[in-house]
C-alpha cells in the first residue's frame, strides 16, 4: 500500500512515493497479519484442485481427527476474516496514493497504478495460480471505489455497508427452507448435498484433475488457467461485497479508526464484541468441519460477523502497538512487503504442488498443509526484515511503482531520499 507525497504548487517536482518517517505503522502491521493469514485460506488451493477447494467431501483425504481440526481452525480464525482485512486496506490505499478526486496528478498516478495491477493479476491468475485476487481489486477500483475514495467517512460508511449486508442477506437465504413443509425441504436440501452419483461424478472430476495438474509443467499450466476463467466469473458477482469492504475499510480510515487514532476504549468494544463474533462462527463452523452437519443460512451468518472479528484483530494489533511491542515489527515489516509477499506464497506453493515442479498436488492433508503454511510464515517475516533493512521497499512493489510512475525510482537506502511505501 503507497502514500503518496505531491509535487508543490507551482513545483516541477514530480510525485514521489512517501519518506519512511512519515509511513502509517498500523497499516503495515494489520496488513501484514492479513497476507500471513491469506497463506492459511489459500493453501486448499495450491494443494489440490479447484474442484476440491475448501470441501469435505471432495478432499482427497478423509475427514477425521487432526484431520477435521485442522480444517475447523482455518474456516474459524482465519477464512473470510483476513481477506476482509485486506479489501478493507485496499480501499484505503486508493485514497492514499490517489488523495481526493480534485487532485488531478495524484488522481493519473493511481489509475495508471490500478491499471498496472490488472495486468500483473493477469500474468498471476493464468501463468502462476487460479487463485489470484489482484484482478478483483483492480476491477472494484476502476468500476466503482476510484470514483468513490473522495467522499467523507460517513457517506462512504452509508454506501459501502448496505452494499456487504446485500451479499450476507443473499447468503442467509437458504434459512427459509426451514420454514417449507418436510417434503419441499428435503427436495430443497438435496440441492445443497449431492446424491451419490452426483458426488461420484464430482470425485471423478476432482481425480482427473489431479492427475492433469501432476502430470506435466503443461498439464499444471492447463489446469489452472481452466481454473482462473472460472474463478473471473464469480468475480462478476464478488464485486459487490467487496467494493462494500473497501468503502467500509476507507470510511474507518478516515474516522481515524484504522489509522489507530480512535480511543483504547472503542477498541475494547471492538474486541469484546468481535470475541462474541468468533465464539458464534466458531460454533458454526465445528457444525460444518468437525461434525459435517449441514445448518441452512450458516454462511450468511458468518459472512455477517466476519468484518467484525475482523477488525476486533485489528483493534488487538493498534492495542498492542500503541503499548510499545516492538516485538510486532516483523509482522509490520511483512506488511509493508505485502505485495511481494503475496506473490511469491503462490510461486512457492506452486513450485510444491503443481507439474514439472514438486508434483504433489492432493498428495499433502490439511495437518501436514500447517506446517509448510507455518514455515513459509517465517520464512516471510525473516526474510521482509531483512529485505527492508537494506533496501527502502520490496522487489516486487518496486517494479510496480516504477511502472505506476513511469520511471526508475531509487531502491537502496543508502540513495539519499530513497522511496518507501506506506
Amino acid at each position: 500500500m503507497t502514500q503518496t507525497v505531491p509535487a508543490e504548487a507551482g513545483s516541477a517536482t514530480p510525485l514521489r512515493p512517501v519518506a519512511p518517517k512519515a509511513r502509517i505503522a498500523v497499516l503495515d502491521l494489520i496488513r501484514g497479519l492479513a497476507i500471513l493469514g491469506i497463506l492459511a485460506v489459500n493453501a486448499d488451493g495450491f494443494a489440490g484442485p479447484m474442484s476440491a477447494y475448501g470441501s469435505i467431501a471432495l478432499w482427497p483425504f478423509s475427514n477425521e481427527g487432526g484431520a477435521a481440526i485442522a480444517k475447523w481452525v482455518v474456516d474459524a480464525f482465519f477464512h473470510e476474516k483476513c481477506i476482509t482485512l485486506f479489501s478493507m486496506l485496499f480501499g484505503v490505499s486508493l485514497f492514499l496514493v490517489g488523495g481526493d478526486r480534485t487532485d488531478k496528478a495524484r488522481g493519473r498516478l493511481v489509475w495508471r497504478r490500478v491499471g498496472w495491477l490488472f495486468v500483473i493479476a493477469m500474468i498471476h491468475g493464468f501463468l502462476i495460480w487460479w487463485g489470484d485476487v489482484l484482478s478483483l481489486y483492480a476491477v472494484t477500483a476502476m468500476v466503482a471505489a476510484l470514483w468513490l475514495r473522495g467522499l467523507k467517512a460517513r457517506t462512504l460508511m452509508r454506501v459501502g455497508l448496505p452494499l456487504f449486508l446485500l451479499f450476507a442477506a443473499l447468503q442467509m437465504a437458504p434459512a427459509a427452507i426451514n420454514l417449507a413443509p418436510p417434503e419441499q425441504k428435503a427436495k430443497a436440501i438435496e440441492q445443497f448435498v449431492p446424491g451419490p452419483e452426483r458426488q461420484a461424478e464430482m470425485k471423478a472430476k476432482v481425480a482427473a484433475d489431479i492427475a492433469e495438474g501432476r502430470g506435466s509443467f503443461q498439464g499444471a499450466q492447463a489446469l489452472n488457467a481452466r481454473q482462473y476463467v472460472n474463478l473471473m466469473m464469480f468475480e462478476t458477482i464478488a464485486v459487490i461485497p467487496t467494493l462494500g469492504l473497501m468503502l467500509i475499510g476507507l470510511s474507518l480510515f478516515k474516522s481515524g479508526f484504522l489509522a489507530g487514532r480512535s480511543s483504547a476504549w472503542r477498541y475494547g468494544v471492538m474486541i469484546a464484541v468481535g470475541a462474541a463474533s468468533l465464539a458464534v462462527v466458531g460454533w458454526l463452523e465445528w457444525q460444518a468441519s468437525v461434525d459435517e452437519r449441514l445448518i441452512l443460512g450458516a454462511d450468511g451468518v458468518v459472512a455477517l460477523l466476519t468484518p467484525l472479528i475482523s477488525l476486533a484483530y485489528a483493534s488487538i494489533l493498534i492495542l498492542l502497538w500503541r503499548g510499545g511491542a516492538t516485538w510486532l515489527t516483523p509482522l509490520a515489516r511483512a506488511g509493508q512487503m505485502a505485495f511481494t509477499n503475496y506473490l511469491t506464497q503462490s510461486i512457492i506453493m506452486t513450485s510444491i504442488f503443481y507439474g514439472g515442479r514438486g508434483a504433489l498436488l492432493g498428495q499433502v492433508d490439511r495437518p501436514a498443509l500447517w506446517g509448510i503454511v507455518i514455515a513459509i510464515w517465517v520464512l516471510q517475516l525473516i526474510w521482509s526484515s531483512w529485505w527492508l533493512s537494506r533496501f527502502s521497499m520490496g522487489p516486487l512493489e518496486w517494479v510496480w511503482r516504477c511502472l505506476s510512475y513511469g520511471r526508475l525510482l531509487p531502491i537502496r537506502r543508502d540513495v539519499a531520499g530513497a522511496p518507501a511505501i506506506a
